[in-house]
C-alpha cells in the first residue's frame, strides 16, 4: 500500500506536467521572424542530444554488460532503467523549454504577467517531470526487486547520465557564450544576442542543453541518490519499513511541490513570486511530511531530521542569493572593482566566492549533527531527503531561468520594441538569481547525500569505523581531496579549448562575410552550434572516465577502508570547489549585469569590458565544473557502493 502511495504521487506529478506542457503549447509562437529563431535554437539543441544520447548509448550498454557480469542482473537492470529515466526526465524539460522560449517572448507583447506565466509553467514541466519520473522508477524497480542494494543500480544509471548531460552541457554553453562575449561584447561592442554575432544560436542552445537537460539530470540524480542511500540505511535499521519511509516522504514533497507551483502568481517582481512558491512549498511539505511520520507511528526524530535538512536547503538558498543578487554588496562591490580592470574584479569576485563556502557547510554540518543526534545515521540520511524532497519547486524555478533567458534574446533579435525587451530584461534577472540560488542548493544537496552514501557505503562494506589515523584511511583520503580539483580543471580546461575553436570562427565570419558587421549579411549559425557540440562531447570523456575509475583502482588496489577515506576526502574537497565556483561564477556574473543596466559607466565603456572579462572566467566556473562536481561525488559514492561486496572479500 505504502509503495502504491509513492508511485500514484509520481504519476500525479507527470499528469501535472502534462498540463502544464499543452498550457504553454496552446500559447502563440509569434512572427514568422521569432519561429525561425526558435527553429534555429530547436534544431541545434536537438541535434545536440541526439549526437550525445548514442554516444551515451554505447557508453551505457558497456557498464550495463559490466555490472552483469561482474555483480548481477537485478543491478544491471536497475541501471538501465535509471539512465533511460533519466535521460528522458532532461529531454521532456528541453522540449517544453524550446516551445516557452519564443511564446514567453510572445506573451511579452501582452505584459509581464502573462509573460512570467509562460516561462514558469514551461520549467514547471522539468521539475514535476524529474521528481515523477524518479518516484515511478525507484518505486517500480523496488517492486520487482525488493532490495535497496539493487536499487542503487538505478541511481547509478540516473548518476552517468546525469554527469555526461552536465559535464557536456556545461562545456557546450560555455564554449558558444565566451566565444560570443569575448568577440561579440569586448572586440567589436555587440550588444547581448546580436543577430550578427555568428555564435549567439549556438549561445541560446546551450541555455537549454546546459541548465534545462543538464541541471534536470543533475538534480535527478541527486534526487535519486538521497532516497535510496536512506532506504540502504533504513532497512539495515529498521527492516522494511525503513525502506518506505523516504519514499512517502519524497511522495509528501512531491504534492507539496504541485500545490505550491499554483501559488506562483506573477506580480511586479518576479524573483518575489519564485521564492513565495519555494517559501510554500516549504511549508506545506513540513506539514506533510510531520503527517505521515504520525500516521507511519514513525519516531518523531526522523521528521527533526527531515526538518534540519530542509531548514540547511534554505540557508544554502539565502546565502546563494546574498552572494550573487544584483542588489546585494559582494556584486556591488566587485561591479566596483571592474573600474581599475579585468585583475581586481576577478580578485575580488574570486574573495567573495570564498566566503561564500562557510554559511552552507556550517549549514550542513549542523544539520548533519543534529540529524544524527535524533536519529543516528538514517537521520542524516533523511535529512538529504528532506532537503531534496522540494526538488519540483526547485528545479521549476531553476528551468525558468534558461526559458526566459532564451526569450529575451529571441525578443532582441526579432526587433520586438524597448518595451517588450524590458520585460524579458526584468524576467531575466530574475532567472539568473533563480539559476544561482539551484546551484548553491543543488550542490549543499548533494552534500548530505554523498555523506549518507559513504554511510550506506560502510554498511554495505561491512566497515565499523573509519579511522582517519589508519594509513590506509589516510592514503585514500589524500587522494580524494585531489579528485575534484583534478577533474574540474579538465572540464574548464576542455571549455577553453573548445571556447579557442570557437572565437577562432567568429572572428573569421567577422573578417570574410561582407556586409555581416553591418547587418546587411548573415551568419553561418550551424558552423558554430557544430563547434560547441563536437568539441563538447570529445572533451567530456575523460572527466566522465576519471569519475568511474578513480574509485575502482583506490578499492581494488588499496581496500575498503581506503576507499572510504577516499570519498571522504573527495567530499570534503568537492564541496568547496563547488560552491566556491557557483558561488563566485555567479555574482561576477550579476556584476556584469549590473553594468550593463546603465551604472558605472553602461554598456561599452571600460569597466563594462573589464566586468565581462571576469564573468568569462566565471562562465565555467558555475555552469560547467562547480555543478557538475555534485554529479562527481555522487558516481564516486555509488561506484564504491556497487564495488563493496567484490573487494570486501579481498
Amino acid at each position: 500500500m505504502l509503495l502504491l502511495i509513492s508511485l500514484i504521487s509520481g504519476l500525479f506529478s507527470m499528469l501535472t506536467a502534462v498540463y502544464f506542457y499543452f498550457y504553454v503549447s496552446r500559447q502563440s509562437i509569434g512572427t514568422p521572424r521569432m519561429k525561425e529563431i526558435s527553429d534555429a535554437i530547436k534544431e541545434g539543441a536537438v541535434a545536440y542530444l541526439k549526437r550525445q544520447y548514442k554516444t551515451l548509448a554505447v557508453f551505457g550498454l558497456f557498464i550495463a554488460i559490466a555490472l552483469y557480469f561482474f555483480v548481477g542482473y537485478e543491478i544491471s537492470i536497475a541501471y538501465i532503467v535509471g539512465a533511460l529515466s533519466s535521460a528522458l526526465a532532461g529531454f521532456m524539460g528541453m522540449s517544453v523549454a524550446l516551445k516557452a522560449n519564443v511564446r514567453t517572448a510572445n506573451a511579452a507583447k501582452r505584459g509581464l504577467n502573462k509573460a512570467f506565466s509562460v516561462g514558469f509553467y514551461g520549467g514547471a514541466v522539468t521539475g514535476l517531470a524529474v521528481v515523477g519520473l524518479a518516484l515511478i522508477g525507484i518505486s517500480a524497480v523496488y517492486y520487482f526487486f525488493p532490495d535497496p542494494e539493487i536499487v542503487i543500480g538505478f541511481s547509478f544509471g540516473a548518476s552517468s547520465i546525469a554527469l555526461f548531460a552536465k559535464a557536456g552541457g556545461g562545456i557546450y554553453t560555455k564554449t558558444a557564450d565566451i566565444g560570443a562575449d569575448l568577440v561579440g561584447k569586448v572586440e567589436t561592442s555587440m550588444p547581448e544576442d546580436d543577430p550578427r554575432n555568428p555564435a549567439v544560436i549556438a549561445d541560446n542552445v546551450g541555455d537549454n542543453v546546459g541548465d534545462v537537460a543538464g541541471m534536470g539530470a543533475d538534480l535527478f540524480d541527486s534526487y535519486v541518490a538521497s532516497i535510496v542511500a536512506a532506504m540502504v540505511l533504513g532497512t539495515a535499521l529498521l527492516k522494511e519499513a525503513g525502506a518506505l519511509i523516504p519514499l512517502i516522504i519524497s511522495a509528501a514533497g512531491i504534492f507539496a511541490s504541485i500545490l505550491g507551483s499554483w501559488f506562483v502568481k506573477a506580480n511586479k517582481n518576479p524573483g518575489k513570486s519564485l521564492n513565495n512558491g519555494t517559501y510554500i512549498t516549504c511549508i506545506l511539505f513540513a506539514i506533510f511530511s510531520y503527517i505521515a511520520i504520525y500516521l507511519l507511528n514513525a519516531e518523531i526524530g526522523i521528521f527533526y531530521s527531515i526538518i534540519a535538512g530542509l531548514i540547511a536547503g534554505v540557508v544554502i538558498g539565502f546565502t546563494s542569493d546574498y552572494f550573487t543578487s544584483s542588489d546585494k554588496k559582494p556584486v556591488l562591490k566587485t561591479a566596483e572593482s571592474s573600474k581599475t580592470g579585468p585583475a581586481i574584479n576577478i580578485l575580488t569576485g574570486f574573495s567573495y566566492g570564498s566566503l561564500s563556502i562557510l554559511p552552507p557547510l556550517v549549514g550542513i554540518a549542523i544539520a548533519t549533527l543534529v540529524s544524527f543526534y535524533f536519529a543516528g545515521l538514517f537521520g542524516v540520511a533523511m535529512s538529504a531527503v528532506g532537503m531534496l524532497a522540494i526538488t519540483g519547486m526547485i528545479v521549476s524555478a531553476d528551468a525558468y531561468g534558461p526559458i526566459v533567458d532564451n526569450a529575451k534574446g529571441i525578443a532582441e533579435q526579432s526587433k520586438l520594441g524597448k518595451a517588450v525587451i524590458g520585460i524579458a530584461d526584468k524576467l531575466d534577472a530574475a532567472g539568473n538569481t533563480a539559476k544561482a540560488i539551484t546551484k548553491g542548493f543543488a550542490i549543499g544537496a548533494a552534500g548530505l547525500t554523498v555523506i549518507a552514501l559513504l554511510a550506506a557505503y560502510t554498511e554495505i562494506g561491512g566497515i565499523k569505523i573509519l579511522d582517519i589515523l589508519n594509513p590506509t584511511v589516510l592514503a585514500g583520503a589524500i587522494i580524494g581531496i585531489a579528485i575534484p580539483p583534478v577533474f574540474s580543471a579538465l572540464l574548464i580546461l576542455g571549455v577553453g579549448k573548445n571556447a579557442f575553436r570557437m572565437v577562432y570562427e567568429i572572428r573569421r565570419q567577422l573578417k570574410e562575410i561582407p556586409g555581416l558587421l553591418k547587418g546587411k549579411a548573415k551568419p553561418d549559425y550551424a558552423k558554430c552550434v557544430d563547434i560547441a557540440a563536437k568539441g563538447a562531447l570529445r572533451e567530456l570523456v575523460l572527466p566522465s572516465v576519471l569519475a568511474i575509475i578513480a574509485p575502482l583502482l583506490v578499492g581494488f588496489i588499496l581496500g575498503k577502508e581506503a576507499l572510504g577515506g577516499f570519498l571522504e576526502g573527495s567530499i570534503l574537497s568537492g564541496l568547496v570547489f563547488a560552491l566556491l565556483m557557483a558561488n563566485a561564477g555567479g555574482l561576477w556574473d550579476n556584476a556584469k549585469k549590473y553594468i550593463e543596466e546603465g551604472n558605472l559607466g553602461g554598456k561599452g565603456s571600460d569597466t563594462h569590458k573589464a566586468a565581462v572579462i571576469g564573468d568569462t572566467v566565471g562562465d565555467p566556473f558555475k555552469d560547467t565544473a562547480g555543478p557538475s562536481i555534485n554529479t562527481l561525488l555522487v558516481v564516486m559514492s555509488l561506484v564504491a557502493s556497487i564495488i563493496a561486496p567484490l573487494i570486501a572479500v579481498i
